[in-house]
């Protein structure tokens, strides 16, 4: 089987919220000095959750990134978790682009590798939580899409995956080539050995830009998104407390009781 594999690198999820900075300029977040990125989480689910179809059923892996500045020994990590192959999507024209124009680069990539069987990626990305460009996907490759899925088994060229839900669980069926999303209850990805990192740091990537991929500059990236950001900004937090004192415990108690009716608390 072939198996198709999309992963995103983020900010280190890891990092206290209070560390980071916005950039007003622009509306991205900038890391504190010294940080390093990550594969987002669910990504690297969907990473673990391929290689144990591959270790069953056989097959290759190929991961595909978009990320114009990409850390190698980041983005190289599926490689070194089992993946076979990697692709990266580099071009300026992708800067700034909504879940929208991301699937519809991925889409693309996914369309020049042809011939996949089976198409895996997080549920949502670590940073932004849309959970949207799985589904945009599906869409614009015409293929079916299952959501934040555990365990995985192909039966018959069907994909069957089952996921908790309120009152049970659910399980789902589709035909081949289908999109699958991972969730939580796939489990724990598997940690690279050292020889395996090695090995992944002497293999290159392809990259693939616009022109590789037949898009127009001005349908991707920040030119063809359908969302803008307005405003991107680390909460404020401020905390203000009052003293209620009286002359005896129970006077404090009853001026408490009458502040807290008067605050419509009680």
């Amino acid at each position: 089987m072939k198996f198709l594999v999309f992963v995103k690198q983020i900010p280190d999820p890891d990092i206290p919220p209070v560390n980071f900075r916005v950039d007003p300029q622009t509306n991205r977040v900038v890391p504190p000095p010294g940080s390093s990125p990550a594969i987002s989480t669910y990504d690297e689910l969907a990473v673990e959750a391929t290689l144990r179809l591959r270790d069953e059923l056989g097959g290759e892996i190929t991961v595909i990134s978009l990320c114009n500045d990409p850390l190698m020994n980041v983005v190289k990590k599926p490689l070194a978790m089992g993946s076979d192959d990697l692709i990266l999507l580099q071009d300026p024209a992708f800067d700034g682009g909504d879940a929208f124009t991301t699937a519809k680069v991925l889409a693309a990539a996914a369309s020049k590798v042809g011939d996949y069987d089976m198409i895996l990626t997080g549920r949502q990305a670590g940073d932004w939580d849309n959970g949207q460009v799985g589904s945009y996907l599906a869409e614009f490759l015409g293929i079916p899409c299952i959501i934040n899925i555990g365990r995985l088994e192909v039966r018959d060229g069907n994909i069957r995956g089952d996921r908790t839900i309120a009152d049970g669980r659910e399980i789902i069926e589709a035909p081949l080539p289908a999109l699958v999303t991972a969730g939580d209850e796939v489990g724990v990805a598997r940690y690279p050995k050292l020889r395996d990192i090695m090995a992944a740091g002497r293999k290159q990537p392809v990259v693939w830009n616009a022109q590789d991929l037949g898009l127009d500059p001005g349908a991707v990236g920040d030119a063809g998104a359908l969302t803008k950001v307005r405003r991107l900004y680390v909460e404020d937090k401020v905390s203000e407390c009052e003293i209620i004192e009286g002359e005896t415990p129970a006077e404090a108690g009853v001026n408490l009781a009458l502040k807290l009716r008067e605050m419509k608390i009680i």
